[in-house]
């Protein structure tokens, strides 16, 4: 530490050096008073000018002098750091040769030299250290990794308005008290998502991935819960055990990042909880303009049970491929165009006799874009479902903090013994944010990712006794949905929704968001005489992740 010593000794000298001597050593300066700003405490400033590192080096000097001389008389010093006299000795002891040397003999090369050899002593110490985290590294990658996350979504439901027929979808004949049926929804708070997610690496060519649901603490839902191998030809990775079939834009999107509390009707209806147990490829080219997904999944949904028993076997092909052919890497992904075709080719079982087990599942339905009870718009199990094909096209336009978002998706049944049914619906939305974000994008899955506010939500004290604030990033969205699941002797109901959207984040792993929906349903089979009603619903969730 005697270079350090020295330097501090010395600086007081080098405001009467030429101008372009100490204009010359302005980054070796700096970097000096980081080092004295802390061995003589926290600075709080927002600027700080040359002046001001000369100022605080002479200062540092001065304590270390006043240290010196405690230990060691022989130091002569004049007030204030300033050296009287160049031919004052100060014992040092120089490196090199072992010999002792004084201020006045040394000059401003030796004592650079002096200098350049404690940064090489530090940068040594740091080499060594950087070496040791890599081979931490090495060794981590040779055993299994594990990672773990997850999200809290808490949600409150005001069900302001309804009328017509409303109340029997909420309540329906048949399921409930005869005091109870009809019965206008109930408000509610309720925890949407208490989720945990555990992940990691099997070595190098395989991964796993672990989700719960426990927002029904009693009952917890299994999610994505896989296994896979990954870095395969072609950039793809193979995925076998519950996961999302490759269908709905708005259901590839996780839930961290979706603009609306809600999916809309169609995503809902036709790729109900999105998650089944299957096998399925993914993969993208390599300047990442494409990206496909395709596999085979088991149509019943096991969240609940962890299983499948039976030789029934109601499966689907699924596939998805999606492209960004405009995509502004200048500007950071700030403009880009998306578009996607999907399909989906399923063989239910129609006779729904239910005696091993297992139900039709040829059947669509879906809530209000809201959490009521139960879905206000359902065929129920169709009777003589044989087969069915699912085809959705699919859009986004991002122009710095505006998104325009699309999706429409028609169903085609074939029945055993009835008439063949047609099913449609789909969405538009815009998102404008207000304070100038955008919305990113994944080129190798095809989906949005996770918003990053130009500044945090804060409220904090700062040294000078002054306080700071962010305000955070604010969004305002608009939605309107169809739905038409109505046909032939299928009456599961013609839906209308339009939603506005208020979404203010916090911070990139918080937010507070507001829905305000009003919709009409219409076509409905409620058995009490009318075939639907209106309703206004608000709702609310302030969302976390970790």
């Amino acid at each position: 530490m005697e270079w350090f010593f020295f330097t501090g000794v010395t600086q007081s000298r080098l405001s009467g050096f030429k101008e372009e001597s100490v204009a010359g050593h302005k980054q070796l300066l700096f970097g000096l008073s980081v080092f004295f700003s802390v061995l003589g405490g926290a600075v709080c400033a927002d600027d700080i000018t040359f002046d001001q590192l000369l100022s605080r080096l002479q200062e540092t000097e001065q304590r270390l002098l006043d240290l010196e001389q405690q230990n060691s008389p022989v130091i002569h010093r004049a007030s204030h750091g300033e050296i009287a006299d160049p031919s004052v000795v100060l014992p040092l002891v120089d490196e090199d040769s072992g010999t002792a040397a004084t201020v006045g003999e040394l000059s401003f090369e030796d004592r650079l030299k002096k200098l350049e050899n404690g940064w090489q002593e530090l940068d040594d110490a740091w080499s060594a250290f950087d070496a040791a985290e890599k081979k931490k590294k090495a060794d981590a990658a040779k055993k299994p990794s594990f990672k773990m996350n997850g999200r809290i979504h808490a949600d409150f439901w005001d069900f302001i308005n309804d009328d017509g027929g409303i109340g029997f979808l909420e309540n329906p004949v048949g399921s409930l008290p005869a005091a109870q049926v009809g019965a206008d929804p109930d408000d509610r708070f309720a925890f949407r998502r208490i989720r945990l997610e555990m992940k990691g690496d099997i070595l190098e060519t395989m991964l796993w991935r672990t989700q719960l649901d426990f927002n029904k603490p009693a009952i917890a839902e299994m999610k994505d819960v896989y296994i896979g191998f990954k870095n395969l030809p072609n950039n793809q990775q193979l995925l076998v055990g519950n996961q999302k079939r490759p269908l709905g834009l708005d259901h590839l999107n996780s839930s961290r990042y979706n603009v609306f509390l809600e999916r809309p009707f169609v995503v809902e209806t036709f790729n109900p909880d999105a998650r089944r147990p299957g096998i399925a490829m993914y993969g993208y080219t390599n300047d990442e303009k494409y990206h496909w997904r395709y596999g085979a999944y088991y149509l019943e949904n096991i969240k609940l049970t962890g299983a499948y028993l039976g030789d029934q076997r109601q499966m689907s092909a699924n596939f998805r491929l999606s492209s960004s052919p405009w995509y502004d890497d200048s500007s950071g992904g700030r403009g880009y165009f998306h578009w996607a075709i999907a399909g989906m080719f399923a063989k239910p079982d129609g006779n729904d006799d239910a005696t091993d087990g297992h139900s039709n599942e040829g059947r669509f339905r879906t809530r209000p874009e809201a959490r009521s009870n139960r879905p206000w718009l359902t065929t129920g199990r169709i009777a003589g479902a044989d087969w069915y094909e699912t085809l959705a096209v699919e859009s986004i336009v991002n122009v710095g903090p505006m998104q325009i978002v699309g999706e429409y998706m028609h169903n085609f049944m074939q029945r055993d013994g009835f008439a063949d049914t047609q099913f449609n619906g789909g969405y538009v939305y815009l998102n404008y944010m207000l304070t100038g974000e955008h919305i990113p994008y994944s080129r190798k899955s095809g989906t949005i990712g996770r918003l990053k506010p130009f500044e945090d939500f804060f409220l904090l004290e700062r040294c000078d006794g002054s306080r700071g604030h962010g305000w955070g990033a604010f969004g305002v969205a608009a939605r309107y949905s169809y739905l038409d699941i109505s046909d032939a002797d299928v009456l599961g109901g013609v839906g209308e929704s339009a939603t506005l959207a208020f979404n203010w984040y916090w911070t990139a792993y918080s937010k507070l968001q507001f829905n305000l929906i009003y919709g009409e349903i219409d076509e409905r089979d409620i058995a009490i005489g009318t075939t639907g009603g209106s309703y206004l619903i608000a709702g609310t969730r302030f969302a976390i992740e970790f």
